[in-house]
């Protein structure tokens, strides 16, 4: 087994006994000579175990120095296993030191097989502390399994497919523009897909979604106690994202006074969780997207402009879907095999009038709202093929009828109809806004006239 110790001792003599002994079972060594020397490394590094004396003090034998170390270092990093030494060991001192967080306690002179015993137990147990917290944090934060397909066969869409592959391979940080639904997200899957990071995580996080009082936390982690909800330590989205990437969605949403903060991250490459002065080594890649004008934002002073450039070394800006109708019958068939598979729908295609329609609609909201509004064609089909009216398009110039023409049933369809428009297709947040479930409205929209 191999991992990096840290010992600490006031003895020249015991350190290097203690070195040349973990040396030789593969073990990288740090040595610190205080209880000082020990906090400053420990919040500089990251070690898989301290193996610290009780008493730096000459003829001390209280053991308090190393007993308050232990408080403090449990406090800095409460996954850190500590195993303390002492030459006066009793019952009393190590009742305390376990107490205070020790894991082990080993008296002088030290067994050697005892000791090497201890300290491999102890890095396994560790190691398996660390990914379980990983592992929680993975499932609060769901990473995909694989890139989205990525349906880009237009002109306008070009650009975008050669800057994937000339910059994907990269470390650099990359920032997607485009209109709400455009799939930004896809494109920044992509990057991830075709990178060195591929095997390791994803991990998505809406930059901009966050309280005030939650955003350290989310991105950073937090400690036991570092707030009154903080029950437990927490791995944030950059630790999660170690070894891989990390994308940051509506990154201009994200508060002026929090700016500074992600920047140095950006910089430093190192994090520190709230309510810890433990610093953190992390290897992300970060990729970032927006539908704002961050020029705009910089020039109003919204958005400082040194996160900008730390954000975009590569810019990439995603069409809408107006700019690129060509895809959107290969696009729509997509989303039709995938709807009918969920709802266990038997559908042909579409009709050429349907597709005439799909082919002629603004699509203000883009690549998601073309799929909700395939969704919707798939549950209102009558037959097996689907048909303009199954798609609920309206055009613009046409307007919404006279509600006083409208039956009840017309009535509720159509205010259906608008919540869905106005939150640009979601069916869930529809549903919400109208205080029904999502199966109760798909019920209303289905009923028809006889």
């Amino acid at each position: 087994m191999s991992g990096h110790v840290l010992v600490a001792d006031d003895q020249p003599d015991v350190l290097e006994a203690l070195r040349l002994l973990l040396k030789a079972e593969g073990f990288e060594i740090s040595a610190a000579a205080s209880p000082a020397d020990v906090l400053s490394s420990v919040e500089r590094g990251d070690f898989d175990l301290a193996l610290i004396d009780l008493n730096y003090t000459r003829d001390t034998t209280s053991g308090k120095e190393g007993l308050d170390l232990l408080t403090t270092l449990s406090a800095l990093d409460s996954t850190l296993p500590v195993v303390v030494m002492t030459a006066w060991g009793s019952v009393e001192g190590a009742v305390e030191a376990m107490r205070r967080g020790a894991r082990d306690y080993i008296e002088k002179p030290w067994d050697n097989e005892r000791l090497l015993a201890t300290i491999r137990t102890q890095v396994a147990l560790a190691r398996a502390l660390r990914r379980g917290q990983l592992l929680e944090g993975e499932n609060r934060r769901l990473k995909g399994e694989g890139a989205p397909e990525l349906i880009a066969a237009s002109e306008a869409m070009k650009p975008v497919v050669e800057l994937i592959e000339r910059v994907g391979p990269s470390d650099a940080n990359v920032l997607i523009v485009g209109e709400h639904g455009t799939g930004k997200e896809v494109v920044a899957r992509w990057l991830h897909a075709v990178s060195r990071r591929a095997e390791h995580a994803w991990v998505a996080v809406n930059a901009g979604g966050f309280s005030e009082g939650v955003f350290e936390s989310e991105l950073f982690g937090h400690v036991e106690g570092a707030f009154t909800d903080a029950k437990a330590d927490r791995v944030g989205c950059f630790e999660l994202a170690h070894g891989g990437t990390l994308f940051l969605d509506e990154i201009a949403n994200v508060p002026p006074q929090q700016q500074a903060k992600l920047l140095r991250v950006l910089e430093t490459r190192e994090i520190q969780r709230v309510g810890s002065s433990k610093v953190r080594r992390v290897d992300v890649r970060v990729v970032s997207a927006t539908n704002a004008n961050l020029g705009e934002l910089v020039a109003e002073g919204h958005f400082r402009e040194d996160l900008l450039y730390r954000l975009n070394t590569v810019e990439i800006r995603v069409p809408p879907l107006r700019e690129r109708r060509e895809d959107v019958p290969a696009l729509a068939t997509h989303f039709l095999e995938e709807e009918a598979g969920r709802y266990g729908r038997s559908l042909q295609g579409f009709s050429g009038a349907a597709m005439d329609a799909l082919m002629a609609h603004p699509w203000p909201g883009n690549v998601r709202e073309l799929r909700h509004a395939v969704e919707r064609s798939v549950l209102m089909a009558r037959g097996n093929v689907i048909e303009p009216s199954d798609l609920g398009l309206r055009r613009r110039e046409e307007g919404p009828p006279a509600l006083e023409e409208l039956t009840l049933e017309d009535a509720e369809r159509l205010m259906i109809e608008r919540a869905l428009e106005r939150h640009q297709g979601n069916v869930s947040r529809a549903a919400e806004s109208l205080g029904l479930s999502r199966s109760a409205l798909y019920r209303r929209l289905q009923r028809r006239d006889e």
